[in-house]
């Protein structure tokens, strides 16, 4: 050999090693207790070691102690099949398969359910023999095995009785440890491999009870699945009427609570707007016909909650005060069902705690944006309902459906759905999908409800799109394009400010410049919540993989709506939190579902308690505070007191004086040049302005001057456009100015 290149020492020690391979990985297996094959099988054939094999029962069909009659080889395959399809569905109920996880400390038996449970204190050895006194289900009968009405009933054959099952274990070699991560796990040759040690039954029984919780789903962390298991029960219908009469109670306190609260701040000339509208809708107009409306119609949102409200109250200013608290309220209930997910006990309690607590006192710095007109708060509602139902639902056929119409439903009411809905659900469920296909090597029809996601909601946008443009073409509203500007890169520094400072007014910490008080002292503890909620956002993204697409879809979310304001136009004008309102409930739901374990881990919860307790005590200060009338009540009383019931003026006083005088004044919106003056094209009606239909003689302007606004009417431009008033009124904080014509037919 030596002549050829080939040592004769190399060449022994390469077989011994092929032979020590062969041994290390052959050798457990052939080291098992050996079972008696089968009754005709061919020699070297036995039962699969990973089975329940009974010592007195074999392979054999027909009567106990003797064989069957026919060929033995089809009915021992036959045999051989049916249990093995028995296994599998034993395997499939108990949420097992060939790659389920079996972890130390929650060892579980094959073993019928009625089977003999071991004591706590029992060690379980390499070979351990379970007690048994029943039979194994048969394919040819059992519990599931349903006769039809009125035909009778073959008894079953006698079977032989199996006073014992064996459980055959052997032990993983110590330099095999190295390339395993679990220790416990099914291999492709379905052996029970442990490591070298003993592990002792914990408290659960060892072999499951009827309708106990066995073992966890491959993938997922063992306590997760037994709680998910269990909250999948149905809660006796007694438990469940009266959660339904705790939300509902804490539904109603939040709403009497919101509404005060909403009452001490007035509304302005947007609100009035959409009572307007709502109030044209319910009187023979449902496309608006007509109507200029902004950039955001709420035509499917906010519009239908008005209509609903002024077929009570009518066309008052305490309709936007009742439909923002309304709003809020079911924000707050949304947002805490959500973080409740579905926890149940002391878990579930202190996730619904920090969701509504984060929410629960807006000071009134935060009124004007949460709970007053709508302010793409209102919008944040679809987006909760749709993480609702991916997240009590699941992987359902009709979810991707759903969410298609929901998606477009929201969208032809603001175009913020866009960021915080149809964005996020598109990008996490192609990430999951890629997951799925690409580095998991999965079929592609694995990730089907990813994929379906992903086509809801860009067919979900394609509709909204298609609706909007429908209503226009039909006659309907015409609503302004929304600005699709970057931000440039020297106002960043700018913007982010803008962001920190519209995070402390959303969560309710916008204190600095306020005189030392309690309230101001409330404002400065709801930094916990604006602080739990950027530690939810960090644990999401930190273990995203591995996360629910709930949680992946709330994270999403709320980083969309931060990064798109940061980067967007709006924030340069300032005060504009209500841009990225979402990220609010978006955050607190967020921040509940992830941390209330962790709290509780860190024995945490009594803290949490007290700040709570401050929340409430802040929300009972700011309910206390007097409500205040209608930012233009006097001068609506003034004008009706003195006859003038049509007339012109900016637009922050024009619908807000229609709407505070009930109807019996109307002031329209105009715009001013050095020479002329026009309607106000946005949030208003061409038919207002028609000569032929209305008579306008008055025009009302603030006492001090004309608005910061663009092209807000001064004294001087309306008077060179409509010339020498014949009366002047000066009020408290308003100029009239009264003529003897029609001041429309003067209109640009």
């Amino acid at each position: 050999m030596s002549a050829i290149g080939i040592r004769p020492g190399r060449l022994m020690r390469g077989i011994l090693r092929v032979a020590g391979l062969w041994v290390l990985f052959r050798l457990p297996g052939s080291l098992r207790r050996p079972v008696r094959p089968e009754r005709g099988a061919r020699p070297g054939e036995s039962a699969r070691p990973d089975e329940l094999v009974p010592p007195g029962e074999s392979g054999r069909s027909g009567e106990p102690g003797g064989p069957g009659r026919g060929p033995r080889r089809p009915r021992r395959a036959l045999r051989a099949l049916r249990q093995r399809t028995l296994r599998r569905r034993e395997l499939g109920r108990r949420g097992l398969g060939r790659r389920g996880l079996w972890r130390p400390g929650r060892l579980h038996s094959l073993a019928p359910p009625d089977a003999t449970v071991l004591p706590d204190a029992a060690v379980l050895p390499d070979a351990a023999v379970l007690p048994d006194s029943t039979e194994a289900p048969d394919a040819s009968g059992g519990p599931d095995d349903q006769s039809a009405p009125g035909q009778a009933t073959r008894p079953a054959p006698p079977r032989p009785s199996r006073p014992e099952l064996t459980l055959r274990l052997r032990r993983l070699p110590r330099r095999m440890l190295r390339f395993v991560r679990h220790l416990n796990l099914w291999v492709p040759r379905r052996d029970l491999l442990l490591p070298r040690r003993e592990f002792r039954v914990p408290r659960l029984p060892l072999i499951a009870r009827p309708g106990a919780v066995t073992a966890p789903a491959a993938g997922e962390q063992p306590a997760a699945a037994g709680r998910d298991q269990a909250s999948r029960r149905r809660a006796p219908w007694p438990v469940q009427a009266a959660a339904a009469v705790g939300w509902l109670l804490l539904g109603a306190v939040l709403y009497s609570c919101y509404l005060h609260l909403s009452r001490t701040v007035p509304a302005n000339s947007d609100g009035a707007a959409n009572v307007l509208q709502a109030w044209s809708m319910l009187h023979g107009n449902p496309l608006l016909r007509g109507w200029v409306l902004s950039d955001v119609s709420f035509y499917t949102t906010e519009l239908p909650q008005y209509m609903l409200i002024e077929l009570v109250r009518g066309v008052s200013p305490d309709v936007t005060h009742i439909a923002g608290a309304l709003t809020y309220t079911i924000l707050v209930l949304l947002a805490a069902r959500l973080a409740k997910g579905s926890a149940t006990g002391p878990e579930g309690l202190v996730r619904v705690a920090i969701a509504a607590g984060i929410m629960l006192a807006p000071p009134q710095s935060s009124v004007s944006v949460l709970m007053l007109q709508p302010d793409h708060v209102g919008s944040a509602v679809p987006v909760l309902l749709i993480l609702l139902l991916i997240d009590r639902a699941g992987r359902r056929w009709f979810v991707p459906p759903l969410v298609l119409v929901l998606v477009g439903w929201a969208l032809v009411a603001d175009q913020v759905i866009l960021i915080s809905a149809a964005a996020p659900l598109a990008l996490v469920a192609l990430a999951r999908a890629y997951h799925l296909v690409i580095r998991l090597r999965r079929k592609l029809r694995t990730a089907w409800f990813e994929l379906a996601l992903v086509a809801a909601a860009a067919a979900g946008v394609y509709a909204g799109e298609r609706a909007l443009a429908l209503i226009r073409s039909s006659g309907g509203f015409t609503v302004y394009p929304v600005s699709n500007q970057l931000a440039p890169f020297t106002t960043l520094p700018h913007n982010a400010l803008e962001v920190l400072q519209g995070i402390l007014v959303l969560f309710g910490a916008d204190f600095p410049g306020r005189s030392v008080s309690f309230l101001a002292a409330v404002g400065l503890v709801h930094l916990i919540g604006a602080g739990l909620v950027i530690w939810a956002v960090c644990a999401a993204f930190r273990r995203f993989a591995r996360a629910k697409i709930t949680v992946q879809l709330l994270a999403a979310s709320v980083a969309c709506n931060v990064i798109a304001y940061l980067l967007g136009p709006n924030a340069a004008a300032g005060n504009t939190s209500r841009e990225f309102a979402a990220v609010l409930p978006l955050g607190a739901a967020l921040a509940g579902r992830l941390l209330a374990r962790r709290l509780r881990r860190a024995r945490l919860v009594p803290a949490t308690a007290a700040v709570l307790a401050i929340y409430v005590a802040g929300l009972v200060g700011y309910v206390h505070r007097e409500p205040v009338p209608a930012q233009n009540q006097a001068l609506a009383g003034w004008l009706a007191a003195h006859k003038l019931s049509y007339g012109l003026a900016d637009y922050w006083l024009a619908n807000s004086v229609t709407v505070d005088s009930g109807g019996k004044v109307a002031v329209r919106a105009i715009k001013s040049g050095k020479y002329a003056a026009w309607p106000n094209t946005w949030e208003t009606k061409p038919g207002w302005y028609s000569p032929a239909e209305h008579i306008a003689n008055f025009v009302v302007m603030p006492s001090y001057g004309p608005g910061p606004w663009f092209r807000a009417p001064s004294a001087i431009n309306v008077i060179r456009t409509f010339g020498q008033p014949a009366r002047v009124y000066l009020l408290a904080d308003y100029t009239v100015l009264v003529w003897n014509a029609n001041l429309l037919a003067r209109l640009g």
